[in-house]
């Protein structure tokens, strides 16, 4: 166990990058321990991704699996370019579309970053974050950070300093606490080293976006990329799960209103994911979490964790949550929901 220090910083105050809550977070990474700090998407674990020893330590708080590679954060091109040869036209355009931003781009390495990032594939996860405590963060250090996001493994990912202190206290050196972050799901990623580019995981840019600063891309399926090498994180393991069993439920509140009946009846207690429309719905159910508003998808991917991480303190037996229409960020909220419920869907 270590004494984790909590850092509150104010996104908004001046010159942050010499802020002294900034600076000994930074001293701590120049020291290969590992930091918790905001980003626009959700809460990240940084370790200096140029040391095997920091990046031994985000798998050992995390409890992940070292097989799987790692995103790598900078703050500028002067960092890119010491660890890339090159960079693909196409990669070119969308960092100039939408870094920094909720992009990450898997591009060809020089081999400068520790093994452990890569998974020891000879590509990395590069993204630069649209979050001024995060940016301050990686100029202060002088480091590009290795930062999967910061929870226990296979846990929902933290969009608050409190949801990775739940997690991480006593594990990692400290926590740089920003607030509450922004988008609510993690980066989008896409493959940059073949053509077309090959979109590994939806997030915060969509698809449509993308397609319309690059042209056409390709988008990864199961069967398209190799289980036991993924180019990205968030494609091999079960992830974002709460403790309870989740099931995502297709034909809207009478059928979820339905197996609600059923699992009372069995003596359990219930738990539901639903939105400002249909919050009234679900009288019977014994804890009901609203994510955001169906008129505006982005509401419930920034809702989306904090509802299931909800669960996990009224202690519920099963929870059932209602699906989303699959366009726009709705393809990463389906996404993240089915790897939380492990696939299990009832229709009635």
């Amino acid at each position: 166990m270590v004494n984790t220090i909590h850092w509150a910083v104010d996104k908004n105050v001046d010159n942050l990058d010499s802020y002294p809550h900034i600076q000994q977070a930074a001293t701590e990474l120049q020291n290969t321990n590992v930091v918790a700090f905001p980003t626009e998407t959700v809460y990240g674990l940084g370790g200096s991704a140029l040391s095997d020893r920091a990046i031994e330590r985000i798998y050992s708080a995390k409890g992940r699996p070292s097989d799987n590679p790692l995103i790598v954060h900078i703050a500028n091109n002067s960092q890119l370019d010491e660890l890339v040869p090159y960079i693909p036209e196409q990669a070119r355009k969308l960092m100039e579309a939408f870094w920094p931003g909720p992009l990450t781009i898997v591009l060809p390495t020089t081999g400068r970053v520790s093994d452990r990032v890569t998974a020891g594939l000879n590509t990395v996860a590069i993204r630069m974050p649209d979050h001024p405590v995060a940016l301050a963060l990686i100029k202060a250090a002088g480091l590009p950070l290795a930062a999967p996001s910061a929870n226990a493994s296979g846990k929902p990912s933290p969009t608050t300093a409190a949801h990775v202190l739940d997690d991480l206290d006593g594990k990692i050196a400290g926590v740089v606490d920003g607030g509450a972050t922004g988008i609510g799901v993690e980066s989008t990623v896409i493959d940059c080293t073949v053509s077309p580019a090959v979109l590994l995981r939806p997030g915060g840019i969509t698809q449509e976006t993308i397609e319309e600063t690059i042209g056409s891309i390709t988008v990864n399926t199961p069967s398209s990329q190799r289980a036991d090498q993924p180019k990205s994180p968030g494609m091999k393991y079960t992830h974002y799960s709460p403790d309870a069993p989740m099931y995502l439920v297709n034909g809207g509140s009478d059928v979820i209103n339905q197996y609600i009946k059923d699992a009372r009846n069995d003596g359990k207690k219930i738990g539901v994911i639903t939105t400002e429309e249909d919050k009234e719905a679900y009288q019977s159910a014994d804890v009901i979490e609203v994510v955001g508003s169906r008129r505006d998808l982005s509401t419930i991917a920034t809702g989306l964790y904090h509802a299931v991480r909800a669960f996990n303190q009224h202690h519920v037996d099963v929870i059932f949550c209602e699906t989303f229409p699959e366009e726009g960020i709705g393809v990463a909220i389906m996404n993240r929901l089915s790897k939380a419920s492990g696939g299990r869907t009832l229709s009635p």
